[in-house]
């Protein structure tokens, strides 16, 4: 790969001292989804009208207050679909269309034609300024650059006051921003201000495009507060960014430049555009959630989000994604299984009103999610198999019956090679454990309290034929233990007795899990299923009879 082809196309930042490093994000940004013209242009497909009123009407339900709706100027399909949001009234009186024009005399002036009627727009301006653009694609010095971008908000300014009667607002973008010398930004970006007259109460919006990533985020964050520090009018403007995602830190850039001055983010749901796409909103937003900050969007129900989006985009979201990927909770390493079932566990149990979880920098609950079905794989442990077993189904193994039971799981899986569904760990933990009849099958028993001790009989079925065994001790338990020994001649011991209710599965049975040695170290493991509690324990011990006799 010939890397002395390429070199660094952004210019140095003269920024004397950085105070972005030191700052923290207290607040939501003014976001701005640009997926209705950004988003839409990037489509093998793009929207229809019905489409994009559509989608314009759900990006309002979720809470965007700023909207760009598209390029009016560049087909009648763009123009077409203002022109029906205004008519139509479908605009609410607190949401702000947003239309995009170049600074070009007849693309402005179809652009002012579009918004005729409409209470509250943004008038969207731009050129583009990097010395790439300059010199390749407008072949223009410095000075016509500015210029153009001069005459531009003049003509806006001047087509909005004649004609327009609604509250309109203005928006500058040096284009290509990240490649322009930052003295140079600041200069045609002031001219323009000049000729726009930003005030307090109708401010002005300076938008800087990070159009193509050239460089790392915190250049970028750098770019924003050398602007943030050096442009006219900083009290009656907006500052806005509008980052792509050309190296994959489209969010990261977004996230420092609020730290170094940015109040305004344009973006899209998922992070849909051009190339390699725009700054994921949904991503930001939720970033923001999970560190206490109210995002002041409606992203509750990431599933309907996610809907909407593949419906008008056809695009998929990737499996991934931080938060509305459908393998983002899902956990297959066992030592994460394990963290996560225990802090959940904790959370639940503390009643804790903060979210903690090693793994999981939100609650799935939070966005419709559930951290459920847990994926079990060859490289799960104790900690996933214990959750599925408790949260699907109710059962709520010993801690050494667990773990001998997760390496049977380890063994299905390795020789499937692929995830284990619910069902199947359910399945092979009965196979394994409950209520087993061979080679000895109870079939009958009676017992008889006797004092403090209770009397057995029982009948088992073995090698063909029907023994009956009588045993005694302080419960059925240890009296069918004694009766087994007596008749097997084997020094039985119960090290380990537990049960509960089944309640996942029924509130009327319960299970019992027993742990049997054999005058050695081992513990054979057996668990019994029914619904008196008595019969459960004695299922579950010829269970590990069983597994005992077949060692």
């Amino acid at each position: 790969m010939n890397h002395q082809k390429y070199k660094k196309a952004y210019h140095p930042v003269p920024l004397q001292s950085r105070d972005w490093p030191n700052n923290e994000t207290t607040h939501a940004p003014i976001w701005c989804s640009v997926d209705l013209r950004d988003g839409n242009q990037a489509l093998y497909s793009p929207m229809t009208i019905d489409e994009k009123v559509e989608f314009f009407q759900y990006l309002v339900k979720l809470g965007f207050k700023e909207i760009e709706v598209g390029f009016p100027a560049a087909s009648q399909t763009e123009f077409d679909f203002l022109r029906r949001l205004i008519d139509e009234e479908l605009i609410p009186d607190d949401v702000s269309v947003q239309v995009l024009t170049q600074a070009r005399e007849h693309i402005i002036k179809r652009t002012i034609e579009a918004l005729h009627g409409a209470k509250n727009a943004i008038v969207h301006l731009y050129n583009s300024t990097s010395t790439l653009q300059r010199r390749v694609v407008f072949r223009k010095s410095k000075d016509e650059i500015k210029q153009l971008a001069v005459d531009g908000a003049i003509l806006v300014k001047r087509l909005v006051d004649s004609e327009l009667d609604g509250n309109i607002r203005y928006e500058y973008s040096p284009e290509s921003f990240t490649c322009t010398e930052m003295d140079y930004a600041v200069e045609v970006t002031n001219a323009v201000l000049d000729v726009l007259e930003p005030t307090s109460e109708r401010k002005t919006i300076v938008n800087l495009p990070s159009t193509i990533e050239v460089a790392t985020a915190n250049v970028y964050a750098d770019q924003i507060e050398y602007m943030h520090k050096n442009l006219k009018y900083r009290d009656s403007i907006i500052i806005s960014v509008h980052a792509h995602n050309d190296r994959g830190t489209g969010v990261a850039s977004s996230e420092l430049a609020l730290l170094a001055g940015a109040d305004r983010i344009e973006g899209t749901l998922f992070g849909n555009g051009e190339r390699t796409g725009n700054a994921d909103i949904v991503t930001i937003a939720l970033n923001m959630f999970c560190q206490g900050i109210d995002p002041e969007l409606n992203l509750e129900k990431i599933d309907d989000v996610i809907e909407k989006y593949e419906k008008f985009n056809k695009l998929p979201i990737h499996p991934r994604h931080p938060y509305a990927g459908e393998m983002a909770y899902v956990a297959f390493s066992g030592s994460h299984q394990d963290a996560i079932k225990k802090s959940m566990d904790l959370f639940e149990s503390e009643g804790s009103t903060y979210w903690q979880n090693p793994y999981l920098t939100i609650d799935p609950s939070d966005i419709g999610r559930e951290y459920e079905p847990i994926q079990i794989n060859s490289q799960s442990g104790k900690g996933g198999v214990s959750y599925v077993m408790e949260k699907k189904f109710g059962y709520t193994i010993p801690k050494s019956m667990l773990a001998e039971f997760s390496k049977i799981i380890t063994d299905i899986s390795d020789k499937k090679h692929t995830v284990l569904e619910p069902e199947e760990i359910h399945q092979a933990f009965k196979d394994s454990y409950v209520n087993l009849t061979a080679p000895v099958k109870l079939v009958s028993y009676h017992c008889e309290q006797n004092g403090e001790n209770t009397r057995i009989t029982a009948y088992i079925e073995s090698d063909g034929g029907v023994t009956c065994i009588n045993g005694e001790g302080t419960g059925p338990l240890d009296a069918i233990c004694a009766g087994v020994c007596g008749y097997t001649g084997r020094q039985l011991e119960i090290v380990s007795y537990n049960e509960h209710a089944l309640e996942r599965s029924s509130s009327s049975k319960a299970v019992s899990y027993i742990g049997v040695k054999n005058g050695g170290d081992k513990i054979y493991w057996g668990a019994g299923v029914d619904k008196n509690i008595n019969t459960s324990s004695i299922y579950a011990f010829i269970s590990a009879i069983n597994i005992m006799k077949k060692d």
